[in-house]
């Protein structure tokens, strides 16, 4: 029960962000900023506008509902289940100051917690060697691609003589360093959100407890990457280097993810699939620069959330009450667990995008803005929508 306790703390962020709609929606932006070494040009900024905002909202809300269900979810006798909720929380308030990060150097010191703290959860089973090994392969591959990233935000903020997002964004550099720093951070960005040929380290990671999958793998930590997409492309749509990248390999891994999933009888590892598949998908949206894209992307991205992780969670409940995750033994559900059932039907219709669901929307919008891409055609689209 202590688990509902500590579902307080990202239950109050999650309010607290509420209470900032009227002023966001507005077109208004919340800022701080403290300059803790001023000789060497650091400092901690937060600054939330409406894509700071909803990433909030998915990252304290879906950790406050899965810390709800954890409470269930695990037995008295679950050992090391203290230091288990200590890091889960960890991970949420790092993963809060990622998004709301304007600055950096900042930024890469939270991307990194949220490595670390993934490495903790994922080898929660510390007596499983499975889970051991699942939990190093996704600290080295997203270490990896940490240090590129980091490699290419310095350069990156050295050729714009600034470490502010918000100024970065507002008046993006240009040079022949560019071009390198920007191939850096979407490495950083792919390994993070587990996209081709960074994909391995996330079915392994299904060796998690479940609720690890619900929060990390579905709303929060794999989000992480397509965040900073979302975040920089408004500055670098022109680049094709950056447009490029996030087109091929968006596609790509979309690609290569939906066939793997279909080769799946694992609950969880169809997911894993699916959900590389989606994220493929995010990016490929959120880089592709067009303005109907972005909002595409972004409406993707909570419809990904709001259906992905009830399915995670669906499948915690399903191995709980069976016994297995082997789609092959499972059949008759629908009698045994009517709850479960319709929960699965809804968050299964928005992941096939069928109306009248969010998914739905959020895929027509994606479809609309890869048909119409002049100005006239722009124009009837915002009339239509």
């Amino acid at each position: 029960n202590a688990f509902l306790a500590l579902a307080v703390v990202p239950g109050l962020s999650t309010v607290w962000a509420f209470f900032q709609l009227p002023t966001v929606l507005d077109g208004g932006e919340l800022t701080s900023s403290y300059a803790w070494a001023p000789d060497f040009s650091l400092r901690i900024g937060m600054h939330m506008d409406a894509l700071g905002l909803l990433m909030t909202l998915i990252a304290a809300g879906v950790g406050t509902l899965i810390l709800i269900y954890c409470a269930r979810y695990f037995s008295d006798s679950e050992p090391g289940l203290g230091r288990f909720a200590g890091v889960f929380v960890a991970f949420a308030g790092a993963m809060l100051g990622l998004v709301l990060a304007d600055d950096l150097i900042q930024l890469f010191i939270y991307w990194e917690l949220t490595t670390v703290f993934s490495y903790l959860l994922v080898g929660h089973s510390t007596e499983l060697k499975e889970s051991r090994r699942a939990a190093m392969t996704a600290l080295t591959v997203t270490t990896l691609g940490g240090l590129a990233m980091l490699v290419g935000m310095i350069m990156l903020g050295e050729t714009a003589g600034a470490g502010r997002l918000a100024e970065i964004v507002e008046a993006p550099p240009s040079g022949p360093l560019i071009n390198a720093a920007l191939v850096l951070i979407m490495i950083g960005a792919m390994s993070k959100s587990a996209l081709f040929p960074f994909s391995l380290w996330l079915p392994a990671a299904m060796r998690a407890p479940t609720p690890v999958s619900g929060y990390l793998h579905a709303a929060a930590m794999v989000k992480a990457g397509v965040y900073l997409v979302a975040r920089l492309t408004p500055a670098f749509e022109g680049v094709a280097v950056w447009q490029t990248m996030a087109v091929f390999f968006g596609v790509l891994t979309m690609v290569l993810g939906g066939w793997k999933a279909l080769r799946q009888t694992d609950l969880k590892l169809v997911l894993a699939s699916g959900t590389i598949s989606q994220l493929g998908f995010l990016i490929a949206l959120l880089g592709t620069g067009n303005q109907y894209a972005a909002l595409a992307g972004i409406s993707m991205l909570l419809a990904h959330t709001l259906f992905k992780a009830p399915l995670f969670l669906v499948v915690g409940i399903i191995d709980h009450s069976t016994g297995t995750r082997d789609i092959r033994k499972l059949s008759g559900l629908r009698s045994s667990m009517p709850g479960t059932f319709w929960v699965s039907v809804v968050a299964a219709a928005s992941m096939a995008g069928l109306p009248p669901t969010l998914g739905f929307a959020a895929k027509e919008l994606a479809f609309g803005c890869l048909l119409y891409t002049s100005d006239a055609a722009d124009d009837s689209l915002r009339v239509d929508l």
